[in-house]
């Protein structure tokens, strides 16, 4: 059962049986979708994931990671730190995680193994940089926590970066040891052929980049216009550059308009159903009975918080990041907010937290996406699940100490830029 329906069940059956009428039952949830759908924040959703399918079409993705190991071909484990620079500028595009499993399976996987790659690694590799692509804004399951625990889309928005480039450099450090302590692990560091052009095509790729970047990132953050704007900036800009690229005929434009269109559906019944949700733990007073009980027990913010970081990550083995999100968050944030924790701050945390979930065994979700790219691009004999944990275990181990940083020191993830 897709996880909207089961919480659309659930918020329906729950809310009549505290109200003991269906018929009120029906009205109130009704009225709960139109409330949340209605909201002008959410204009973000279909824009930004029409941006990132026209930034798929036009190639950028892939310009990210060629120009990111023109810069770094001569730092030990190159190749491996240009995917997780080019996931970062990817995620900065797109914020879509799986999106970036893919591409990256596809593009930097197979240039790991032909300059002498530890399978292991280069797989691990794109499985756990991937993580990126929820925290560094725009990020789809930004929007979503931000409506259920109403705040401000681009006050989480403006709080991924830092902790967004942290994560990115716990990462490329990660990659860093690997390659000193096992040099045999990172093969050939040589540049390859189609990154070592002229600097003419260079500037060809990086322009591209540079232009999305700094039209989203950019106008966000110098205030000149908010984060639900900035996805309308963010979607023509791309358009411009899947035209001047002339990668957009008309049969790719209205492919591109028909999958915004599923993807989007999606994510509003999902927002849907999680607005219902809410409200109906609020009228069955769940959230009311465990702060009264939290606060019997006398629990400080730390405690909770470890609780609610290993039920993330617990729940991220089994579930996509959207259900581990829309399950977790309208139980824990009153609770947070009763003790005084601040809801950004919790945001962060939880990117993470369920995006490391995501890449641990038995079932995180993200091994599962690169082993079937691999086998349906034929590269992956040889290859197993196995490996992929594996190979992505230690950057869950980075991400965890970027928590535990973050966890000790709030004011990383309030940060403005």
């Amino acid at each position: 059962m897709h996880i909207s329906t089961a919480l659309l069940l659930v918020a329906f059956v729950g809310t009549a049986l505290v109200r003991g009428d269906w018929d009120i039952a029906g009205t109130m949830l009704g009225q709960a979708a139109t409330d949340s759908i209605a909201e002008y924040e959410f204009g973000t959703v279909p824009l930004f994931v029409l941006m990132g399918f026209f930034v798929m079409v036009a190639g950028v993705g892939r310009d990210a990671y060629l120009v990111a190991h023109r810069m770094l071909h001569r730092v030990p484990g190159g190749l491996g730190q240009a995917t997780v620079v080019g996931n970062a500028i990817f995620s900065a595009i797109t914020g879509i995680t799986v999106a970036a499993v893919v591409l990256f399976t596809k593009i930097a996987v197979p240039e790991m193994l032909k300059r002498g790659y530890h399978p292991r690694l280069a797989v691990g590799i794109v499985a756990g940089s991937a993580m990126l692509g929820m925290l560094i804004p725009p990020s789809v399951l930004m929007i979503i926590y931000s409506v259920i625990a109403d705040i401000s889309i681009g006050d989480i928005y403006n709080a991924g970066i830092v902790p967004g480039i942290i994560l990115s450099a716990a990462f490329m450090g990660t990659i860093y040891v690997i390659a000193r302590l096992k040099p045999e692990w990172v093969g050939s560091n040589s540049t390859p052929e189609v990154a070592a052009e002229s600097m003419r095509h260079l500037g060809s790729q990086l322009a591209p980049i540079l232009f999305l970047v700094a039209l989203v990132l950019g106008g966000m953050y110098f205030g000149l216009f908010t984060a639900t704007e900035a996805g309308a900036v963010g979607a023509a800009g791309a358009l411009v550059v899947a035209l001047v690229r002339r990668s957009l005929t008309l049969r790719v434009f209205w492919n591109v308009l028909i999958d915004t269109g599923y993807v989007t559906a999606s994510l509003i019944l999902i927002i849907a159903s999680a607005a219902m949700f809410s409200r109906f733990l609020a009228m069955s007073g769940l959230p009311g009975y465990l702060g009264d009980w939290v606060t019997q027990q006398q629990y400080t913010l730390l405690t909770v918080m470890i609780v609610y970081i290993l039920i993330l990550l617990v729940l991220g083995t089994a579930l996509d990041s959207t259900s581990t999100l829309l399950i977790a968050v309208p139980v824990f944030a009153p609770i947070f907010k009763m003790l005084g924790g601040d809801l950004v701050w919790v945001g962060i945390i939880t990117m993470i937290a369920i995006e490391v979930g995501l890449i641990t065994p038995p079932l995180g979700m993200s091994p599962f996406v690169v082993k079937a790219s691999l086998d349906r691009d034929g590269l992956g004999q040889g290859i197993t699940l196995y490996d992929i944990y594996k190979g992505a275990f230690p950057f869950a181990v980075a991400a965890l100490a970027v928590i535990a940083a973050i966890v000790a020191f709030p004011k990383i993830a309030l940060v403005t830029v």
